[in-house]
């Protein structure tokens, strides 16, 4: 567990962290050797000279004198070791979130992820402040204990080293039982920690279909694992706890016997039995203290285990400098890439010209959200490269790579702020006035006209005050503010009135003239518009050229096209 500890807080905490275990186990010798100096001076006490346990005795007070000053200093040290973790961890987990790639955080790992940012940061934190400080002394101070027994009885020492034996594997027979435990209890708690965020987000939907009661099936059946998860936990520490406690209480008694036994046959004297029993009380005491923490400790180092393997989850490899682009054209060529072992782009190869505006067309599942991903580099191809300026993507620094793109989604997330804080996520260091400009190309002011407090009004967590399409002009207004020299959108227009919807199609053919613009389109206006259409098809690029030219191909977008025309005149009529 000390070994997972140093790996989690890293070689900039090593100096402090080896000082506190340094401090920890001065103090356990210092109180080992104050328990062994009780078998002299008792021995002096309880004999024919009383006078002669005084340099005993006082050397037994200065021990104690110097294990309190230690043991203040250590105590002191693993509570602020412990501070430091907590902080620490959070910043190592944040920031090595910020660095893995999209793919990693599917729905499974979101609920694990924020216990492991709560829980398991929480039970790590005790280690040096607790848990550290009572390991040390239930493993060097019976050390220290046994190997002075050596020099008052080898019988009664090789006693306590064969009980030491017996407790450590004792100890590891259990600890793995509890190990696994835990870990099932972890993916378990994981798994309901998402379930009931699913079912609270999913509340619209099941009242609107009359499923408040149904609904809750899949959240009862994860509590219930849950709850199984944790009865499972306390079957398989408790069998470790008696375990311990029952080798504990044996070898006690054997060295009581054993004692008992040896003075019997005059061997040992009745005073030195006795100092030698008060030192094996002082043996059996740490080993019950280890059955009672048996199952902290394993949940503490799980914890260690899990924080670990996410700091040690490969990121997408940077380069140490960014290659010099030449330009701000996009390409992809011969792009390979699957979900799962299914297939989304087979070879797909296209060109985003600089300076214009290209339509992404194609049906559901082509692939369409996935080539914006892949040039923002949320993730790499299986195969293949993705381009900018003529050069891979993953041959520039990602501060470089964001510096050129911006992009917009369908799915906006705005903090918990004021309308002008989420638009001035697109760049912190703007100005109030440059700040309202892009929100006002955006449509945002209308927004800001609306709710009571103007640019100040707070939005709500995740934008719950406001409506999709709100929430979409105020990601793209960030897009505008950012004004970067490569655009994406993902269908920027989908959740916009007709009105908005016109506005926001001039504000991108104005991004459109001076910047690269690709944008995953299903609007007929957008793809009217368009400069450069590409058609995916199967994984590909199947037709590429402008609106006219396509149409007159009488192809796959030809098709599209008749059919988003028919699908444009739809109406719902009322029935006699």
């Amino acid at each position: 567990m000390i070994r997972r500890l140093f790996t989690a807080l890293g070689p900039e905490h090593d100096r402090a962290l080896r000082r506190m275990l340094g401090l920890l186990t001065a103090a356990a010798v210092l109180q080992g050797a104050a328990f062994v100096l009780l078998v002299p001076a008792l021995r002096e006490l309880l004999g024919g000279a009383p006078d002669r346990a005084w340099p005993w005795v006082i050397a037994l007070a200065v021990l104690w004198i110097g294990f309190a000053a230690v043991n203040f200093t250590a105590t002191l040290a693993g509570f602020g070791t412990g501070a430091n973790l907590s902080r620490d961890l959070h910043h190592r987990i944040g920031d090595k979130v910020a660095q893995l790639p999209l793919a990693w955080f599917t729905a499974d790992r979101l609920g694990g992820l924020g216990r492991l940012a709560t829980e398991r940061v929480i039970a790590i934190m005790g280690v040096p402040a607790h848990l550290l400080r009572q390991l040390v002394d239930a493993t060097v101070t019976p050390l220290v204990v046994v190997l002075a027994m050596f020099l008052f009885d080898w019988r009664l020492a090789v006693a306590m080293a064969v009980a030491a034996v017996a407790v450590g594997l004792v100890y590891r027979i259990a600890g793995r039982r509890m190990q696994a435990a835990d870990r099932d209890a972890d993916r378990i708690h994981a798994d309901a920690a998402g379930r009931i965020v699913e079912f609270a987000r999913a509340q619209p939907v099941l009242r609107a279909f009359g499923r408040t009661v149904e609904g809750h099936s899949a959240l009862d059946a994860a509590l219930a694992a849950q709850h199984g998860a944790g009865r499972r936990m306390l079957r398989a520490g408790i069998p470790g706890v008696v375990g311990l406690g029952f080798v504990a209480q044996a070898a006690f008694v054997v060295l009581l016997a054993m004692g008992t036994y040896l003075a019997l046959d005059g061997s040992l004297g009745a005073a030195e039995l006795i100092a030698l029993l008060v030192l094996a009380a002082r043996f059996v005491e740490p080993v019950m203290l280890i059955a009672e923490l048996g199952g902290a400790l394993r949940v503490a180092e799980n914890a260690l285990s899990e924080i670990n393997a996410l700091l040690a989850t490969e990121t997408l490899p940077e380069p140490e400098e960014s290659r010099a682009t030449c330009g701000v054209d996009v390409e992809l060529d011969g792009v390979r890439l699957g979900y799962d072992g299914t297939p989304v782009l087979d070879g797909l190869s296209m060109r985003v010209p600089r300076g214009g505006m290209t339509a992404l067309v194609g049906p559901s599942g082509a692939g369409k959200t996935t080539v914006i991903k892949l040039i923002a580099r949320f993730f790499d191809p299986d195969a293949g490269a993705v381009r900018v300026g003529g050069v891979d993507v993953r041959e520039l620094r990602t501060e470089d790579l964001t510096s050129l793109i911006s992009v917009v989604f369908q799915d906006v997330y705005l903090f918990d702020g004021t309308v002008l804080d989420n638009v001035r996520v697109g760049r912190p260091d703007a100005t109030d006035e440059e700040v309202r400009a892009a929100a006002r190309a955006a449509r945002v002011d209308d927004i800001a006209e609306r709710l009571p407090g103007g640019w100040d009004a707070p939005v709500g967590e995740g934008g719950s005050r406001l409506s999709g399409g709100e929430r979409q002009r105020i990601s793209i207004a960030r897009a505008l503010l950012k004004d970067t020299p490569i655009v994406l959108l993902d269908e920027p227009t989908a959740a916009l009135d007709a009105e908005n919807e016109h506005a926001l199609q001039q504000a991108v053919s104005a991004l459109s003239r001076d910047r690269t613009v690709l944008v995953v389109a299903h609007r007929l206006n957008t793809l009217r518009e368009a400069d450069h259409i590409v058609v995916l098809h199967g994984g590909r690029a199947v037709e590429e050229g402008v609106h006219d030219e396509l149409l007159a191909r009488d192809g796959r977008y030809a098709h599209y096209w008749r059919e988003r025309s028919r699908a444009r005149g739809w109406r719902l009529v009322a029935r006699a």
